[in-house]
């Protein structure tokens, strides 16, 4: 019978391998196969991803890797010990108005839905890590605003498993609100609740320990 990590194995190379959504820009992406305490999950890749072959390949990417690098793990670290997933896994193209990207229609979201059941039920995490507004909502669908959740831990059932909950505001260069009060202070308050975090501190000891 196949082991956990066997299995997430021959799931990513699945999800890498999806073109359920017509309106998506393939490749679809997906981070590297790993077993870990801590989930990370994104909103959709942007236009650099797939290319690249990795989740937060680019700037936004650099920003969010400067956090977690001020608590103790620099971006390969976290590639190697973190499981990297997200609610879209494809490139939804740019918006019809303005320069950002296309959100995510409702459809596709739930096209992806049963990826991201999977993965928590291979990869266990005791903390998931949702960035970004549209990743929040998938797992604290009564959020309202980032000020309201940003800043603690939460406690929720994701997809069958309870699990604490830290969310971090979308590091994308065109949001000012991490910059900003109250943003940048609740920003600084979850990566502490991170680091302070069991999981993350068993992950930082695994690096420490390779």
């Amino acid at each position: 019978m196949a082991t956990r990590l066997q299995q997430l194995r021959a799931h990513v190379d699945a999800v890498r391998a999806c073109h359920a959504c017509p309106q998506m820009v393939p490749p679809a992406v997906a981070g590297a196969a790993v077993l870990s305490p801590v989930m990370l999950i994104g909103q959709a890749p942007g236009a650099h991803e797939g290319p690249l072959g990795r989740p937060f390949a680019w700037t936004a990417g650099k920003t969010l890797f400067g956090w977690f690098a001020t608590i103790g793990l620099t971006e390969a670290q976290v590639r190697n010990r973190i499981y990297m997933s997200a609610v879209c896994r494809c490139f939804p193209g740019k918006g019809t108005t303005g320069g950002g990207d296309r959100v995510p229609a409702p459809d596709e979201i739930a096209r992806c839905a049963p990826h991201l059941a999977t993965e928590v039920a291979l990869v266990q995490p005791d903390l998931v890590i949702p960035v970004g507004k549209l990743a929040i909502s998938q797992i604290l669908p009564d959020a309202v605003q980032l000020k309201d959740v940003v800043g603690r831990s939460h406690r929720a059932r994701y997809h069958g498993r309870d699990v604490d909950v830290i969310p971090l505001p979308h590091p994308s260069g065109a949001s000012t609100w991490h910059h900003q009060k109250p943003g940048k202070e609740l920003l600084a308050r979850a990566l502490k609740a991170i680091a302070r975090h069991p999981a993350w501190n068993a992950v930082c000891q695994m690096e420490r320990a390779a």
